[in-house]
């Protein structure tokens, strides 16, 4: 099943629940996993099930990039919070990244991107994820 990992710091999980809101008719024919906290947020904001992973410093983080390189993930909504004092510093949001470039996993980073991954579901624009 085509499965969607949802992904947010503590600063944008509200930003992370609006949206699962707001796509909830669309979310809920799909497969979806988080980390812990993010999983229990969305779950309590829109009563979708939600895959849960474990905390993210407890290692959810690492089963989050591990699902990605076992090609257990079709797509990635995550959000970090962003400063310019963030630019300097690398983080493990870049790793993120880096693994959704490496095994072609659509990720969106923003809302616009998000909306758009989303919507092109209806479209089945990403049926291509699950023919292989």
């Amino acid at each position: 099943m085509f499965t969607i990992a949802l992904h947010a710091d503590n600063e944008k999980k509200s930003l992370l629940e609006n949206f699962c809101i707001a796509y909830k008719h669309i979310l809920e024919r799909y497969r979806l996993i988080a980390t812990e906290a993010t999983a229990e947020h969305i779950n309590l904001a829109t009563g979708l099930e939600i895959g849960k992973l474990l905390a993210g410093g407890l290692g959810g983080d690492k089963q989050l990039e591990s699902a990605i390189l076992n090609d257990e993930v079709d797509m990635l909504i995550s959000f970090e919070q962003v400063s310019l004092e963030a630019f300097r510093e690398p983080s493990d949001h870049n790793a993120l990244i880096r693994l959704c470039d490496l095994c072609s996993v659509p990720v969106a980073t923003n809302i616009p991107t998000a909306e758009c991954l989303v919507l092109s579901l209806l479209r089945g624009d990403l049926d291509w994820r699950t023919e292989f």
